[in-house]
């Protein structure tokens, strides 16, 4: 069975030869996985420990004075956003310094700012890119869209966007309608330029708390909901997997994710109120599916390789009850997590059997 094969049957919660597999890190833990296995890329890494799902992207060939790319780097990213890098003793991250839609008073304001152009892509890259991710074996392919929620409070600032969905609603519609239509359109391009090989189309943002939503789940609904569903149901339309990122307790909207087309739910943050495991898969299972789940939090830094190896065995068996479930941590590797910790999730997944 092909990795591709595999997370096909993630999709269609239907048990494969094993759980699939996918993983995500800071760039100091791929540093430390490139070491530890003695190769060169982070490529060379995910082929070492068979993951099976691979992240691709396209390189940036706009003006250099937007050429930050969101989150990762320091300078202003392609929306013209801010960011500026703030360190620690295991990574470095990259915070946002400025909001460039935070004066903004009108719709029109809003409509006239200097919006980022499609063509700052590379598209023809795509092929490539993917040709790399199947040196080894057929993988399956993941185009990450962006999301119609966290890019559009960058742009206002968090307090005012989420005052803006009281006060001023119509400025979110405005400012969430340029960004769905903008990552939308990069997406379809990309697939355009991908020829049939890409598998999963990705979107996200962050609306839970450890506890709740971060907004009421009815005003979720009503404003971010349509926003949302338009970076997934067309997708899904196209015969393609769905794939939707949020942190955080999400249980509240699950139901509403699945209706709008989402395959895979990510990351699970189990720690999170309504996020257990087994409760999920016992309210969810059937209409969902599962990627993330292995804490990132408390388990991966602090326990020990034995522990760790247990409690990915103890997932597995929960979430993958019907085949629905991608073993992954629960967001990037952090750099404080030891590489024999990361190490024996995967050694855990060789070892299960269905």
């Amino acid at each position: 069975m092909t990795s591709k094969d595999r997370v096909h049957h993630v999709l269609n919660r239907k048990k494969a030869d094993r759980p699939a597999t996918s993983l995500r890190c800071t760039p100091e833990v791929w540093e430390s996985l490139i070491h530890h296995f003695d190769v060169s890329t982070p490529v060379d890494v995910l082929d070492r420990l068979d993951i099976d799902l691979r992240w691709v992207s396209i390189p940036f060939i706009g003006p250099k004075e937007r050429s930050a790319a969101t989150l990762s780097s320091e300078g202003t990213d392609f929306w013209g956003i801010g960011m500026k890098a703030a360190k620690n003793e295991y990574n470095t991250y990259y915070e946002i310094a400025y909001h460039p839609l935070a004066e903004a008073s009108s719709v029109d304001e809003i409509y006239a700012y200097d919006w980022p152009s499609l063509d700052w892509w590379d598209y023809s890259k795509i092929k490539d890119n993917i040709k790399v991710h199947k040196k080894t074996d057929d993988r399956a392919i993941m185009f990450f869209a962006g999301g119609a929620f966290e890019t559009p409070w960058y742009l206002r600032g968090m307090e005012q966007f989420l005052t803006d969905l009281y006060e001023n609603p119509e400025i979110v519609t405005a400012i969430c309608s340029k960004v769905r239509e903008y990552y939308y359109g990069r997406a379809v391009r990309v697939l355009d330029a991908a020829d049939g090989e890409i598998d999963i189309i990705g979107s996200g943002g962050d609306i839970g708390g450890q506890e709740n939503l971060m907004l009421s789940p009815t005003l979720w609904r009503e404003m971010i909901k349509p926003h949302t569903a338009g970076l997934i149901k067309p997708f899904k339309e196209m015969g393609l997997g769905t794939f939707y990122h949020s942190c955080g307790s999400v249980a509240q909207v699950i139901d509403d994710l699945a209706e709008i087309g989402v395959d895979l739910l990510d990351p699970i943050q189990v720690g999170a109120k309504g996020m257990e495991p087994e409760s999920l898969f016992t309210h969810f299972g059937d209409k969902i599916s599962f990627h993330g789940a292995i804490d990132e939090v408390d388990l991966l830094p602090h326990a020990s390789p034995d522990q760790i190896f247990e409690e990915t065995t103890r997932i597995m068996s929960i979430l993958g009850g019907n085949g629905g479930y991608i073993v992954s941590p629960s967001h990037q590797v952090q750099g404080d997590t030891p590489v024999e910790n990361l190490l024996a999730v995967y050694q855990a997944v060789k070892n299960f059997q269905y």
